[in-house]
């Protein structure tokens, strides 16, 4: 046995025993007052640790912790360990042509992703990176700092090379150049192609110097035009120029010996390349070294610690035996057991409860072992098992689910994982989920041919259309009992009609005969306020004449009235007169002379025999009165 850590022996442990001398020589508090007689006496006897016992204990407990620091381990030999690598070259087409945008954002952004993508899933891999279009220059030399390389990647454009095109010789002799090895190069192409239909004379460069092409292809069939920073279109004879993906660059890689790949929208691309890459590269040995192999004991002498601090702690008795379960020093074992380890304590303790309650038809314990421990290690077998014990247990749902997360890198396991969720589903039995269970057997009748998987296939197809029958029968005969309903429906509402219309005749009838009676009495009443009208009538008419000749009457007798009063005052008028002529006649008396003065004023030089008495006044015209 040795330590991996002997100097937490050298500098913990004399404090620690020069702690403990100054608490196992101190005296007790009581010490102080009374003498050690009197103390015996009055101290009641409890069959307890004493103060120096326990502290015994606390110093023992110290030791072992110490040990435990200090890395006890057993050598079990040496182990040499080599680190291999295979040098692979991304080449990245930096062409206008990957301005087209047929894939998003656009091809060059896209075989960027792509590529850092490669960096990242292949982390023990020496990778270097090469410009290229019209002309070719090494961003990047083989180098295993991953982040540098990236860093360099991200910064690419097609602004990086000034003279445009596509030019895949000029790459392969850089290639050549910057790996100057004699051993087989590798080289991940990522580019649309360019406008080449031949290339033999890169295939025949690629053969003679040992350059493996993997081809990512970048871009669609249908193409894209290409648009510029500026905005515009590339054109030619003033047309905008489309670019399409040029397959052609398939002979490139298949008869230099790689793989010809077109690229998609997740990361399964990559991921088959990278496994096409590792299965036919021969990955270099760069480094060997021989590392020592240990078995770790430090957790025997922190469990024996805790064992005694639970004894230190407790109140029991000397000479009481106490019996202390074996699961506490399991316990302390995997609280302290190393997490990091794939293949601890604990999942292996998991996995062989597991096993043997599945073997021994507990299955609701096995699943519960099963399923922890796959969340600790991540495995998918444990998920897997975990989903056999739920469908053994009849709870589907779980069981589909745990089948989801496991994943398996050998094709049988993944075709029996598919097989089984198929047989889940088909246990649901829902149409939804004989659909789904029909889809898991045909996923695995892809990855491998299996007579069994065939006729589960078959007899879920054949329950499928049973219940689908079974369903459209119900539908029918739901559709057959709704026109039914709604046929009695309608003759129930015709029934209804019809009485309606019935009594609503019936109603009217009797309004009818109602009116009428009342038509009769209104025309009685009519005809008897008539007659006492036209009684009214004639009685009025016979007044009106009666009083017309009273009228009469009194008319002609105010006239005769009136003549008599008119004569009257004509009479004393003409007596008035008379009376006045007389005294003007008496009253008028001139002489000769006076008589012809006056004639002389009335004639006023006019012969006629008529006399002016007054001056004529001129006569006004009026504009507005008409000639006529």
């Amino acid at each position: 046995m040795s330590f991996l850590h002997p100097e937490f022996l050298y500098y913990m442990l004399p404090p620690l025993f020069i702690l403990f001398g100054l608490l196992l020589t101190q005296k007790e508090a009581q010490a102080t007052f009374f003498a050690p007689d009197v103390i015996d006496r009055l101290r009641v006897s409890a069959n307890t640790l004493t103060l120096k016992a326990r502290n015994a204990l606390f110093l023992l407990i110290g030791i072992l912790l110490v040990i435990a620091l200090a890395g006890p381990v057993i050598k079990e030999g040496k182990i040499a360990i080599k680190a291999k690598s295979a040098d692979i070259m991304i080449a990245l087409d930096i062409s206008d042509s990957m301005l087209a945008s047929d894939v998003y954002p656009n091809r060059l952004k896209f075989a960027k992703q792509k590529a850092l993508q490669f960096l990242h899933l292949a982390p023990q891999d020496r990778i270097g990176v090469i410009a290229f279009a019209k002309n070719s220059y090494l961003v990047s030399p083989l180098s295993f700092d991953h982040e540098a390389v990236a860093f360099l990647l991200k910064n690419l454009d097609t602004n990086s090379i000034t003279e445009q095109g596509t030019d895949l010789m000029s790459m392969l002799e850089v290639v050549d150049r910057s790996i100057k090895n004699k051993t087989r190069r590798y080289v991940l192409l990522l580019s649309d192609g360019g406008d080449s239909r031949d290339f033999s004379r890169e295939i025949a460069y690629a053969k003679e110097h040992n350059i493996t092409i993997f081809v990512l292809a970048v871009g669609t069939k249908k193409g894209a035009p290409i648009k510029m920073s500026n905005g515009e279109f590339v054109k030619e004879n003033g047309k905008i120029i489309l670019t399409k993906r040029n397959d052609a660059i398939a002979d490139l890689a298949t008869q230099s010996g790689g793989v010809y790949i077109e690229a998609l929208n997740s990361d399964e691309d990559v991921k088959a390349m990278l496994r096409e890459i590792e299965a036919k590269a021969k990955k270099k040995v760069l480094k060997s070294e021989e590392i020592e192999r240990y078995i770790p004991l430090f957790y025997y002498p922190v469990g024996f610690a805790l064992l005694l601090l639970l004894i230190a702690t407790s109140s029991m008795s000397k000479r009481e035996h106490v019996e202390v379960p074996s699961m506490f020093f399991v316990g302390f074992l995997l609280l302290f057991s190393s997490q990091n380890l794939k293949a601890g304590l604990l999942n292996f303790v998991d996995l062989e409860d597991a096993k043997k309650a599945y073997s021994a038809k507990e299955y609701e314990k096995s699943a519960h072992y099963y399923e922890r421990y796959a969340k600790e290690s991540g495995k998918g077998e444990a998920y897997y098992n975990a989903g056999n014990a739920y469908y053994k247990l009849k709870q589907y749902q779980k069981a589909i689910k745990n089948y989801k997360k496991a994943t398996f890198d050998n094709k049988e396991s993944r075709a029996k994982n598919f097989a089984n969720m198929g047989n889940t589903y088909a246990k649901v039995g829902t149409q939804k989920a004989l659909r789904e269970a029909i889809s898991e057997y045909e996923a695995s009748l892809k990855i491998k041919e299996d007579s069994d998987v065939r006729e589960n296939l078959e007899a879920v197809k054949r329950a499928l259309k049973k219940k689908e029958k079974k369903q459209q029968n119900k539908k029918n005969k739901k559709q057959k009992q709704n026109k039914k309903k709604q046929s009695q429906q309608n003759n129930k509402n015709q029934k209804e009609q019809s009485q309606n219309k019935n009594s609503q005749q019936n109603k009217s009838a009797n309004k009818q005969k109602e009116d009428k009676k009342e038509n009769k009495n209104k025309q009685k009443n009519n005809s008897q306020q008539q007659e006492q009208k036209s009684k009214q009538q004639e009685q009025q008419k016979k007044d009106k004449s009666k009083n017309k000749e009273n009228n009469k009457k009194q008319h002609k007798d105010s006239l005769k009235e009136l003549k008599s009063k008119e004569s009257q005052s004509k009479k004393e008028k003409q007596r008035a007169a008379a009376k006045k002529s007389q005294q003007k006649k008496k009253e008028i008396k001139m002489s000769d002379a006076e008589e012809k003065k006056w004639l002389k004023t009335l004639n006023l030089e006019q012969n006629s025999y008529l006399y002016r008495l007054n001056r004529q006044k001129p006569i006004k015209e009026d504009e507005n009165v008409k000639p006529w």
